[in-house]
């Protein structure tokens, strides 16, 4: 199964997964980082059923939402339906469906770990912010359990913060920081395995030009 097709399959139960593998915390951080202001325009990228996008919404702000999985958008669109500041678009991270420069904040909350090229999508993230907009990126730490690859279709076990800072500056991005965000990613295996996984916080901001 791909992870597209696994994530369309779980879409329908995804926000109750959500809320056993991490809080509402981590996007009150994430949002906290960014300085997210009233009236300005933000990517979600690896939107899911919008965990991230409620939040931005709350604070007057509109969203572009892009998920590769149509079913995560489908239930997304049910569950924030009476929202008319998001705009829906199924695309991959890698290959974002947005133009240069055309948000003031991108977000990507437990999506890199999903992705074949993170460093790509880093770039494709940096590549429609505005002069000096910012980009904030959630995940996990490294970790070495290896059932989330096989059960949850996870591509990396985790990333380094010194290679997601690397990136993060190889994209081309300024005022560089991740840290730990004093929040777990909680998941068990079909086999009982328990896994408790820290999770950093990455920023950065595009130049003025």
């Amino acid at each position: 199964m791909r992870a597209r097709d696994y994530f369309d399959q779980v879409a329908p139960h995804w926000d109750e997964m959500r809320k056993s593998l991490f809080s509402e915390a981590v996007r009150d951080k994430a949002l906290r980082i960014a300085d997210v202001r009233k009236g300005r325009i933000a990517a979600d990228i690896g939107t899911g059923t919008g965990f991230i996008t409620e939040g931005l919404i709350r604070r007057e702000v509109k969203v572009i939402a892009v998920d590769r999985s149509k079913m995560m958008l489908t239930e997304m669109r049910k569950k924030l339906r009476s929202s008319r500041e998001i705009e829906y678009c199924v695309g991959d991270a890698e290959n974002l469906p947005i133009t240069d420069k055309a948000v003031d904040y991108v977000f990507s909350n437990m999506c890199l770990h999903h992705l074949d090229f993170p460093l790509k999508a880093i770039k494709e993230m940096t590549r429609i912010l505005k002069p000096e907009g910012k980009l904030v990126v959630t995940d996990m730490d490294k970790h070495d359990f290896e059932f989330l690859k096989i059960e949850h279709h996870d591509r990396w076990m985790g990333f380094e913060r010194e290679d997601i800072k690397r990136w993060l500056k190889e994209a081309g991005l300024k005022n560089i920081n991740v840290e730990c965000a004093n929040e777990t990613c909680c998941a068990q295996s079909s086999c009982g395995e328990n896994a408790e996984i820290s999770i950093f916080l990455a920023s950065g901001e595009r130049g003025k030009h």
